[in-house]
């Protein structure tokens, strides 16, 4: 599952609904992209949600715009007006990430659309099981684009990873994510014990290590040199997500209570 690396040709505009300040830039290979910038926000941590639970997603077959890293470089802030989004551009010179854009997607609407019980399952499965506090009917972070759901904005996901020594916390990977009752598909996931098996098969054997492989060092460690400090880390993650795949699922249990 390699990732690509494109490299921003042109920032084309500020996203002001995000409040990390991602942005709608123009890519190498003439494509369109979203923009999360390393230093905005949650800083890397909210690239390696993004990382790690587009991935995720995408291996439990859900829709996810592709995930790319960007390679920004500093002059992109010279026409930038706005001295807050320049400043941020040149903080984040180098290695960011970015998700491909989807023109003319309209934002999920629940009374328009109601996905079937299935896919509401799943949905609410792989949030449960990534802590994403970020699906609510405040905020849904989910795409209509060619008459399919995409699933977007994850990096307010995997938020253990702000908890100060989380890394040797052995009872972490057991919470029960109680943030799963204000999910926006809740109360149409009725088939969560029906599909559990099966989601937490799909993510068996290798795939997790794989996945977190896929983080930057420099994402992982203050000092991109301490290639130490980044295994350590990138051991804590693989650890905590398979952990928490493992039998019984507590994130399951407590999404079946509050449905």
């Amino acid at each position: 599952m390699p990732i690509r690396t494109i490299r921003v040709t042109r920032y084309v505009s500020p996203l002001r609904e995000g409040g990390s300040l991602p942005a709608l830039v123009e890519a190498d290979d003439d494509g369109m992209y979203v923009v999360k910038f390393r230093e905005a926000g949650q800083g890397p941590k909210s690239l390696i949600a993004e990382l790690v639970c587009g991935e995720l997603a995408r291996a439990l077959g859900l829709r996810v715009p592709e995930v790319v890293f960007a390679d920004v470089h500093p002059d992109l802030a010279r026409t930038e007006p706005d001295p807050e989004i320049s400043a941020l551009i040149r903080r984040s010179a180098g290695l960011n990430l970015a998700l491909d854009y989807l023109p003319g997607s309209i934002m999920f609407d629940p009374i328009v659309v109601k996905p079937d019980a299935d896919l509401a399952s799943r949905i609410v499965w792989f949030d449960a099981f990534v802590s994403n506090v970020d699906r609510t009917p405040r905020n849904p972070n989910m795409l209509m684009w060619h008459r399919q759901l995409w699933l977007i904005d994850h990096g307010a996901a995997l938020y253990f990873q702000h908890a100060s020594g989380w890394e040797t916390d052995a009872n972490r990977p057991r919470d029960a994510f109680a943030l799963i009752k204000n999910h926006i598909l809740r109360h149409r996931a009725t088939r969560l014990e029906t599909i559990d098996a099966a989601m937490a098969g799909a993510l068996a054997g290798p795939l997790v290590a794989e996945i977190v492989a896929l983080i930057p060092d420099g994402w992982l460690t203050p000092d991109a040199a301490d290639p130490v400090a980044a295994a350590t880390s990138r051991t804590a993650y693989r650890d905590y997500l398979e952990q928490r795949l493992q039998a019984p699922r507590p994130f399951i249990e407590e999404a079946v209570r509050v449905r």
